[in-house]
């Protein structure tokens, strides 16, 4: 994926991009480095989100931003669920309570913590794509 991002990045004329290879785990930033982290429904794959937020709150500047669009749950996640891998994959079964989200972030040293609510999955978003088979979680 690397190098098909340098590809990408020459056949568009732009020059003022770097491509690195990391993790969310272990980013190969120096401290207080970028002035903005994004991440776009990942951290919820994360076995260790915490690991993941020390990460993000390291490589940003003083002021930094970090934007996030991720699934929290507003109540908790049943086993079931936690325990399927499809549901992993969708996202669902990472989700930490809004509470338990926004405690881990002011835990690493976020300020101004805000959760904005786009979008409101109901069970029957789920259902309608998942159905539980001998205790297990499959696609419909």
């Amino acid at each position: 994926m690397i190098e098909q991002a340098r590809k990408n990045a020459v056949d568009a004329g732009v020059n003022n991009v770097e491509f690195l290879l990391g993790s969310m785990e272990k980013i190969p930033l120096l401290e207080a480095s970028v002035d903005v982290v994004i991440s776009n429904c990942v951290i919820n794959l994360a076995a260790d989100k915490d690991v993941v937020l020390r990460e993000a709150f390291r490589v940003l500047k003083p002021g930094g931003v970090f934007a996030v669009s991720d699934i929290v749950a507003t109540s908790p996640v049943p086993e079931a669920v936690r325990k399927s891998k499809v549901m992993w994959a969708c996202c669902v079964a990472g989700a930490l309570l809004e509470s338990e989200y926004v405690e881990k972030l002011e835990g690493v040293g976020f300020i101004e913590v805000k959760v904005e609510e786009i979008r409101k999955y109901s069970e029957s978003d789920v259902s309608r794509s998942m159905t539980i088979v001998d205790g297990r979680w499959r696609k419909s």
